[in-house]
């Protein structure tokens, strides 16, 4: 079955890696517009995670949380990030230099303002909340929009990216000086091993999955694919002929299991085509239409439900709702996904 193969690849069961580094290298790339819930989207695809190993990886740089592609937030692995921006990099400035336009930014004010970007962050990692202080004291707008632009695009051009930690907070940093240089890659190597990271993690998936997901041209993203395709298998599912990668062509059937699945998360977002693991007529109460998508439930590799934490002192509470009548579903399954959940943020030390 593809959610057989799926579960599998993406690590929802038997997962290989114990650490976060391995993990995000595995994956390629971990969306992650919601910094609290793709902690989790780590931790549920490990062997033992845990929210202080996940945050030890990030406060180290080992994974590093900055806009990548299309260009939206994602979590890549260090060694990853440069050669991911510099393919990325043209189309995202475009995607950018779009959005400056309709919203009047002018080039030369953001030109201006990463330059004082740059000045500000050498030597240091600060919230969002602190560079925009500085920022205004040094005679820029404080428009909030304006400030993300500036941020957003910064990032995606690899000056900036995910610092060090305040009190949980993110903070920016200099890219130059939060990641050692790596050997570079020409365009051909880039494109093949996105393409090799994306089939192994996300198989089985379709061109039109990789290309939404890498944001590449559907040219770029077809040479990819040729330029590993001794890797890949087509096999049919229903009406659709779909890549999987050699490592995770002989899925075994898992057993019964439910996964309270964060917000963003790559077993939803990361495909074109949703149909196969969600009926479409509950597409709304799993994501919206302009692109916020909320924490599900995944019951033997489909969506069946939505999940929210509930804030108590004491303790943590899930509250749970099902799209269907509730279906037949072990509540010592729905425990045990509970509890995983508690597991993960209370090993904090």
């Amino acid at each position: 079955m593809l959610t057989n193969i799926r579960l599998q690849c993406q690590q929802l069961t038997n997962s290989r890696f114990e650490t976060p580094k391995e993990l995000v290298t595995w994956m390629g790339a971990i969306q992650a517009q919601n910094y609290p819930m793709v902690k989790w989207a780590i931790g549920i695809r490990l062997k033992s995670g845990s929210l202080s190993a996940v945050e030890e990886a990030l406060q180290k740089g080992e994974i590093i949380r900055t806009h990548v592609m299309r260009p939206t937030w994602h979590i890549v692995a260090a060694e990853d990030l440069r050669w991911m921006l510099k393919l990325c990099k043209q189309r995202n400035i475009a995607a950018f230099k779009s959005w400056c336009s309709q919203i009047n930014i002018g080039e030369k004010e953001y030109q201006k303002c990463k330059q004082d970007i740059e000045k500000i962050l050498e030597g240091k990692s600060l919230t969002k909340e602190e560079l925009e202080k500085t920022l205004v004291q040094m005679s820029h707008s404080g428009d909030p929009i304006f400030l993300k632009y500036c941020l957003n695009r910064s990032e995606s051009e690899g000056i900036i990216c995910s610092g060090v930690d305040k009190k949980q907070k993110p903070t920016y940093a200099l890219l130059e000086e939060r990641i050692p240089p790596v050997k570079e890659l020409n365009k051909e190597e880039s494109l093949a091993k996105l393409a090799t990271y994306y089939f192994r993690s996300h198989s089985p998936a379709s061109l039109e999955d990789f290309t939404w997901w890498s944001g590449l041209l559907i040219s770029e993203a077809k040479q990819a694919i040729e330029t590993i395709k001794s890797e890949l298998h087509v096999e049919k599912y229903d009406s659709f002929e779909l890549y999987v990668h050699e490592s995770c062509s002989n899925a075994l059937s898992p057993r019964t299991q439910l996964h309270l699945l964060p917000s963003y998360d790559e077993y939803l977002i990361s495909y074109k085509e949703r149909g196969t693991v969600i009926d479409p007529v509950h597409h709304p109460k799993a994501f919206s239409n302009n692109g916020i998508f909320y924490p599900v439930i995944l019951y033997n590799g489909r969506i069946v439900g939505n999940w929210k934490k509930i804030a108590q002192k004491s303790q943590i509470k899930i509250e749970t709702t099902f799209f269907e009548r509730q279906p037949k579903i072990e509540k010592a399954l729905l425990e045990d996904a509970i509890e995983r959940y508690r597991e993960f943020y209370n090993t904090r030390e």
